[in-house]
């Protein structure tokens, strides 16, 4: 299922093109490397550089499901497939 989201999402250019997580060809190291580029850039420029890293334990559980449902219904994914996430979501 997995596959056949990222495939419709990337199809239909859904995904913003900083999202690296859970893609194929985009990973950790790639962001890191693309953040660096940005900080040497502004520090080439004279500029000001300032960074905020959060890391966010258990995430998943504190998204509203209802929502979740409803962007995945702004992005195209109806149906039956939305339908699967619905249950997959329910009583968790």
């Amino acid at each position: 299922m997995a596959n056949r989201v990222l495939k419709f999402l990337n199809i239909n250019s859904v995904l913003y093109n900083y999202q690296f997580g859970f893609r194929r060809n985009y990973s950790t190291t790639l962001a890191l490397i693309d953040v660096t580029e940005d900080v040497y850039d502004l520090l080439d420029n004279k500029e000001y550089v300032l960074g905020i890293y959060l890391e966010l334990k258990k995430a998943f559980d504190t998204v509203d499901h209802s929502i979740s449902l409803r962007k995945l219904n702004n992005y195209g994914i109806r149906g039956i497939v939305r339908d699967w996430f619905a249950s997959y979501l329910s009583n968790r």
